[in-house]
């Protein structure tokens, strides 16, 4: 076989598996938009005060987006996240802030917050025939309902104010170097987990069978509704984190709080390249996909450009991402084609 057509072989197949990938996309899009922002921005969006910036933003979202990410993966929805963020940060405040009892006993209650709603979260999916959709939005007001409810029964306001120890400060409220939010080095450390979970793990293979095909995944063994529940518990714990985080870093918790991390976090997963109808994506897409909406949203305000602007690329980054799925995996097929026309008979 000549050289010439091994090399043109091996190179085709090489630049298929590329296109296969959903990251392909994100990371194309993710370079375009830096460079844009880049080059408005100037020296100051190049520089640490810059990097910071997006990465700060990047960190909290980036935390619920992975497992929201993994949730879509398997076929599912979780629209509660935005009412579990103030929930867990007003638990906080009130326990450790208005009550006066120990940090660590204010945070375990913010967190169990997360992991409770997430448990009937998956209750009422595996449970039920409604769609994962209409259950977390029901779950979401019933939560802020209740938020609402108790802060004022309770503190009589919809803001609580907290002193955080020093230990409580420095874990989830502390700032590198005057800049760069520890919650930034949380999110690595969930991205390491949720790495794991999904390329390593044999969870990985069962969240993609549920995104594929329930019915069979279950057939084959895979304990879906079991697996369905830890997600939406996964999912309602990252967004309790992240609401304990900002009460520690801002000293106080709003009942109005976290509202927009509902459609941003999904917004981060597909530009990712997960698939709205499940069974594919990755993580470290999801990570590309939390890049690019972060700087999107930081570069605006290093450049000269009118705000609104910032909505306009995200929506056109979310359409781009969407379309390039099917346009990768049309390239790949036409370089897989490529390939055998290319074998020859030794």
């Amino acid at each position: 076989m000549p050289k010439s057509i091994n090399k043109g072989g091996a190179l085709a197949a090489s630049l298929g598996r590329l296109a296969r990938r959903q990251e392909t996309g994100s990371f194309m899009g993710m370079v375009v938009v830096y460079i844009f922002f880049a080059a408005l921005g100037g020296t100051t969006f190049l520089g640490a005060p810059g990097f910071s910036s997006f990465l700060n933003m990047a960190g909290e979202i980036g935390i619920i987006a992975l497992p929201v990410g993994l949730l879509m993966i398997a076929g599912e929805l979780d629209i509660s996240v935005g009412s579990v963020i103030p929930a867990s940060s007003m638990t906080v405040a009130i326990i450790s802030g208005h009550y006066g009892l120990p940090n660590a006993v204010g945070i375990i209650g913010g967190l169990s917050v997360g992991v409770l709603v997430g448990y009937i979260n998956g209750l009422l999916v595996t449970r039920t025939a409604i769609p994962s959709l209409i259950i977390t939005i029901g779950t979401m007001f019933g939560v802020m309902g209740l938020t609402l409810g108790l802060s004022i029964l309770i503190a009589g306001s919809t803001g609580v104010f907290i002193v955080p120890d020093a230990w409580a400060k420095s874990l989830l409220g502390s700032a590198i170097g005057g800049m760069f939010q520890v919650t930034i080095f949380w999110w690595v450390g969930f991205v390491a987990i949720m790495f794991y979970l999904l390329h390593i793990s044999p969870y990985g293979n069962w969240i993609y069978a549920l995104g594929g095909d329930r019915e069979s995944a279950r057939k084959a063994g895979i304990p879906t509704q079991t697996l369905t529940t830890q997600l939406y518990i996964l999912s309602g714990f990252a967004a309790a984190f992240v609401g304990v985080a900002q009460v520690v870093t801002f000293n106080s918790a709003q009942v109005a709080a976290g509202q927009s991390f509902v459609f941003n976090s999904i917004m981060c997963v597909v530009i990712g390249g997960v698939l709205l109808t499940g069974g594919s994506g990755s993580v470290i897409g999801i990570v590309i996909g939390t890049l690019t909406f972060a700087i999107v949203n930081q570069g605006i305000f290093f450049s000269s450009l009118d705000p609104n602007i910032g909505s306009v690329i995200i929506g056109a980054l979310l359409l781009a991402a969407v379309l390039s799925n099917d346009s990768f995996r049309q390239i790949a097929m036409g370089l897989s084609i490529r390939k055998k026309d290319m074998r020859v008979p030794s």
